[in-house]
């Protein structure tokens, strides 16, 4: 007997299934297009036009000419300037080196200074180094500067520390797209013990990029990894707790967290008083600035102010333990419900299936976070 013609897909099935398909990648294509979006909203509007705001400066003296000079100073900045008199050079580097100052100005008819701390930010000193260069001009005198503070050899833009938190950043999210994607099937504590040892090692590189490679620091290295590891770890732990309730959606919603916001609002590139205020806002508790000012505090300044940032990163990882949690307990609520309407059968399809959608969805994610 022959056997019959073979079938052939209509036409019209083709047509739906090519539509369905093209559905599917336009669906995706929405993460890329909300990423775009995202991230030109965020770094446009946190570095497009750096203006000072506030920016605290001294002048030194206590005398008439002092005072108006830094009233002039004031008037003239329209709110730029936060201007103030100090009695003595001392006690402006004293504030210089509290960070609770950008510059200090010592007026003198024949050798003008300014004194900055350009380990605090290279960028706020060379606003305030052009600022204090017109005001010596007007004095017909050539400004002398001086760095009480300035940055390691091997991190002569000051900006290190901020590439140091992009490649830690980096490392830990996209260590969650893989735990998250495709150790999805694994029990959340083990996920756990994943990120924990993810976040060693990706702060251990951290280091070796800190001091031996790129020497961006010249000591206290071990304060620079401890601090590392608390940043990276507190974004593993949110991460991979976030999958539970975002899946594929994921890597865009730490992108959110730890790029469109974090690398914007760290204090790294400018300061807060160089930058629009929701930004400026975000720099008091955000963990990206808490890692770069700690950073910067623990290195240059002889730990002052290093609590409050240790304190910062702490909390963003006491919430990544506790989204942990929350997400163990959604897990375990799923596994009852589903252990309790499905035949043994049934759930070992239904495992099968959500290994094989676990790993397209690894794929999926990871080529995102590329």
């Amino acid at each position: 007997m022959s056997a019959g013609p073979s079938r052939s897909p209509s036409p019209s099935s083709g047509a739906v299934g090519t539509g369905a398909a093209l559905r599917h990648v336009l669906g995706h294509l929405l993460t890329p297009l909300l990423m775009c979006i995202g991230m030109g909203l965020a770094y446009l509007g946190a570095f497009h036009a750096p203006e000072p705001h506030d920016l605290r400066v001294d002048v030194v003296g206590s005398g008439p000419s002092a005072q108006v000079l830094a009233q002039t100073l004031q008037d003239k900045g329209a709110g730029a300037l936060d201007v103030r008199t100090v009695d003595s050079r001392d006690a402006a580097v004293r504030a210089l080196q509290e960070r609770t100052v950008y510059g200090a100005y010592v007026p003198d008819a024949k050798a003008p200074e300014l004194v900055v701390a350009s380990a605090s930010s290279d960028t706020t000193a060379t606003v305030v180094e052009k600022v204090f260069t017109e005001v010596a001009a007007q004095e017909g005198a050539p400004l002398k500067v001086t760095d009480v503070a300035p940055s390691a050899s091997g991190d002569r833009t000051g900006q290190g520390l901020f590439f140091l938190l992009v490649a830690l950043s980096i490392g830990s999210y996209a260590s969650v797209a893989v735990i998250g994607g495709a150790g999805a099937v694994l029990p959340l504590r083990i996920r756990a013990l994943l990120a924990a040892g993810m976040s060693l090692v990706v702060s251990g590189i951290g280091a070796v990029f800190a001091g031996p490679m790129f020497h961006l620091v010249d000591h206290g290295l071990g304060g620079i990894w401890a601090m590392s590891w608390l940043y990276s770890a507190g974004i593993l732990l949110i991460g991979v707790g976030l999958h539970t309730f975002l899946k594929r959606w994921t890597t865009l919603g730490l992108m959110v967290l730890f790029v469109m916001l974090n690398f914007t609002s760290s204090g790294g590139v400018f300061r807060p008083e160089l930058q629009p205020g929701f930004f400026s806002s975000l720099h008091a508790f955000w963990n990206g600035a808490g890692f770069v000012e700690g950073a910067r505090s623990h290195v240059y300044f002889g730990g002052q102010g290093l609590g409050g940032n240790v304190l910062v990163l702490a909390l963003w990882f006491v919430a990544g333990v506790v989204v942990m949690g929350i997400a163990g307990l959604v897990e375990a609520r799923r596994r009852a419900v589903s252990e309790t309407v499905a035949a043994p059968e049934a759930v070992a399809t239904v495992e099968a299936v959500a290994t094989v959608e676990a790993e397209a969805e690894a794929e999926l994610e990871e080529a995102v976070a590329v």
